[in-house]
């Protein structure tokens, strides 16, 4: 889950309605660039993390009584096997595209952890038995892999509010066409990207969020108590497409 502090409490986002954000965003994309498999491809952006559940979780607070932040966790085996087989029993293509995303975020671990390296060794004969089946070249299927990623970078940055004020660029990552893309905060409720790699001129998207008014907690049970009672407020921005000064500062998420 996505953690923010508050002056009155924590602001919480789970995984999957991110995943739902970054589904929004990767439907806008622009019709002539849409991988030929489109509607799979939005479900795997949609449920890149669907076998995080929150709730679930026996542990869901830190040593000192706060919520655990998405970004506190590290390699998982338990959680990754789970993801790999609900995507496996859907479809190859959505299971190869999960696959290459646990690979880009723990490929980082596995020089130091030998079950990361044995599981993602696991992953990429997978990848390679996948695009052979669906006659996916290795070029294609990283283009198709890095929307994806772009989607769920872009999300991340909009349900944590990590936007610069005075209209400065925030760096949202490297397209699949090569192009890096920032956003920028035109105003409370307003967002651009630059460039535009949208199909319309303009959309709005949403993702639910909670604010619980307690700053820590005796247990993950107490939290998790919490959570259930909290009222969901849902977010809103619109996204339009503006032509932006090429003298803006840009700045690094």
């Amino acid at each position: 889950m996505i953690v923010i502090y508050k002056k009155d409490g924590w602001e919480v986002i789970t995984q999957r309605p991110q995943g739902v954000l970054a589904a929004q965003i990767g439907f806008q994309w622009r019709l002539k660039d849409r991988p030929e498999r489109w509607m799979e491809t939005l479900l795997a952006i949609a449920e890149h993390d669907d076998a995080e559940n929150e709730l679930d979780g026996e542990t869901l607070i830190t040593e000192t009584g706060g919520p655990i932040n998405f970004s506190m966790k590290s390699f998982e085996l338990d959680h990754c096997l789970k993801l790999s087989t609900l995507t496996r029993t859907k479809s190859r293509y959505i299971a190869l595209l999960i696959s290459m995303h646990m690979e880009f975020l723990y490929r980082q671990f596995e020089v130091e952890d030998p079950t990361v390296k044995r599981f993602l060794k696991e992953q990429r004969v997978l990848q390679a038995q996948w695009r052979k089946e669906l006659h996916l070249t290795k070029q294609k299927t990283h283009k198709i892999y890095n929307l994806l990623e772009w989607c769920d970078a872009l999300s991340l940055l909009i349900c944590k509010g990590e936007m610069q004020p005075e209209r400065r660029k925030s760096e949202i990552s490297t397209g699949p066409d090569k192009k890096v893309y920032h956003l920028i905060q035109i105003d409370e409720q307003t967002l651009t990207v630059d460039p535009w790699p949208f199909q319309e001129k303009s959309f709005s998207v949403y993702f639910e969020t909670r604010l619980i008014p307690q700053i820590k907690f005796d247990s993950s049970l107490s939290f998790r108590k919490y959570f259930i009672d909290a009222e969901i407020e849902e977010k809103s921005w619109k996204v339009v497409k503006q032509k932006i000064d090429p003298t803006v500062r840009k700045v690094k998420s």
